[in-house]
């Protein structure tokens, strides 16, 4: 990998982890278009790893952005109850995770994803999620829920769980998850945003153990590593602020239009039998 291609997917994965268009399946996209997707499963495996990594860097914006929310949560736990809603919002993620490492093992559960075959229908699946979230929100009489409540954790923790397929968004199914729960908008993609930081932690642990025992940081090459470490880091930064300020008054339809111009021209490459394209089968 070049120093430039670590930039560019750093680049999306800043813009792809809070704007509602899939970071991991942006970035899985863009690998294969470069051709870094192809090659040994060690190699595949690394690029895996090389996702997480990238997405530690939209960490920094996270804690920078809600530091004053992070230092309350903590300083009051009992007081503050957002620190206890976001390990209940975690749950339902982590029992889809063990669920379909567990029913799935010849396909290591959600891994079975990784190649690409399904990324088409994902990116539709997104854009129906955006579509329907914007038509609720319109659609409703009074304004949404004040505050994030139990209830509204768990339907956005499964939703994320949905989300760990490559090309389905977490953030905007999550914020589905949320407004369907009786959220607006806002609301939801606050506890949305603040959502990702225990999701990637969580990766990070999961994953990295084995990367390390695997020997898969051989893959990696550490400089591109870091420049897209960085470029996430700054464009998630400037993504996390645009969709704070505009998330109530822009219409999600734009990215489900977006999203869904990308998913038939995929199936379509797909159908068409293009050499690029990982064909539409299970691994």
């Amino acid at each position: 990998m070049t120093l430039l291609q670590g930039i560019l997917l750093g680049l999306i994965q800043g813009l792809g982890e809070f704007l509602p268009i899939s970071s991991s399946g942006h970035l899985l996209l863009t690998r294969i278009l470069m051709g870094i997707e192809s090659g040994a499963p060690e190699v595949q495996s690394a690029m895996k790893m090389l996702d997480i990594l990238l997405h530690v860097g939209t960490l920094i914006p996270v804690a920078v952005v809600f530091w004053k929310d992070w230092k309350e949560m903590i300083l009051h736990p009992v007081r503050n109850r957002t620190l206890l809603l976001l390990i209940i919002a975690s749950l339902p993620t982590l029992v889809i995770y063990l669920l379909a490492k567990t029913l799935f093992p010849a396909v290591d559960g959600f891994s079975v994803f990784d190649s690409g075959w399904f990324l088409g229908c994902a990116f539709l699946i997104t854009a129906l999620f955006l579509m329907l979230c914007d038509r609720m929100a319109s659609r409703r009489k009074k304004a949404g829920a004040q505050q994030v409540g139990f209830l509204h954790a768990v339907v956005m923790g499964i939703f994320q769980g949905i989300g760990m397929v490559p090309g389905i968004s977490r953030s905007g199914s999550t914020i589905f998850g949320g407004v369907t729960s009786g959220l607006d908008k806002e609301k939801a993609a606050r506890f949305s945003f603040m959502m990702s930081a225990p999701a990637i932690l969580g990766s990070l642990l999961m994953e990295g153990k084995s990367a390390l025992e695997e020997g898969l940081f051989n893959y990696i090459d550490l400089i591109p590593t870091l420049a897209g470490i960085a470029v996430a880091c700054i464009s998630g930064y400037l993504a996390i602020r645009w969709m704070l300020k505009l998330i109530n008054r822009i219409s999600l339809s734009w990215f489900s239009l977006y999203l869904a111009v990308i998913g038939i021209v995929y199936l379509l490459l797909q159908l068409s039998g293009a050499s690029f394209i990982p064909p539409f089968a299970i691994g």
